[in-house]
């Protein structure tokens, strides 16, 4: 597992081409061998010294710690419909960078994602409503850069709100916290997105 002083020599790039070496091994299907009772054990001991955070979606498919090869201890985790920031998430963040020392957020999208198709389509269902109410601006360039109607049978403008949706968040993230944003400023973060691909299990990373 993860040391303090491990993880103060890891820099930001080295630990996305970590992540990024882990989603090549998913894909091949050569996953690290790990022994989960061994790592929980030490990290309960010793303590977390995570080298990321990865916002994702809720959706069951895609399993950030597995699809990038990690174990426990290695990377935190927030999941929201849709991966999208609010105050809470925002604070987690700042945790998990400026207070628990990881060098990388990753905002993770998906292809087919649910809540972008929602959204798209107009669905309301109690609290779920308002949640989709934050995708409108993704929707709304993705409807203008692509031909036909905006909803979640048009396939080009569905990849394309997926992908406005990861930007929009980071970028979200960027303005509402001067924690994170300093952070990135001194090379000590690097915030960037990626698409998942369900049907492949490759991660698409998008230029920042």
């Amino acid at each position: 597992v993860l040391t303090a002083d491990a993880q103060a020599a890891l820099t930001p790039a080295q630990v996305l081409a970590d992540l990024k070496a882990g989603n090549e091994r998913f894909v091949e299907g050569r996953l690290t061998p790990r022994d989960y009772i061994a790592q929980a054990e030490a990290t309960a001991a010793d303590g977390q010294y995570p080298k990321a955070v990865i916002l994702g979606c809720v959706d069951s498919r895609v399993p950030p710690e597995i699809i990038f090869d990690q174990g426990i201890g290695d990377v935190f985790v927030g999941r929201v419909a849709g991966n999208v920031e609010d105050v809470n998430l925002v604070g987690s963040l700042e945790f998990a960078t400026k207070v628990a020392g990881s060098k990388v957020v990753v905002i993770l999208g998906h292809t087919a994602c649910g809540a972008i198709k929602g959204a798209a389509d107009g669905v309301e269902l109690g609290n779920l409503t308002e949640l989709l109410n934050d995708f409108d601006a993704p929707i709304a360039r993705a409807d203008e850069a692509t031909e036909g109607e905006a909803n979640s049978k048009n396939v080009e403008f569905l990849n394309l709100a997926i992908e406005e949706n990861v930007r929009q968040t980071i970028a979200d993230l960027l303005e509402q916290s001067e924690v994170i944003s300093e952070l990135v400023d001194n090379g000590e973060l690097l915030v960037v997105g990626g698409i998942y691909d369900l049907a492949t299990g490759r991660v698409n990373w998008l230029d920042s």
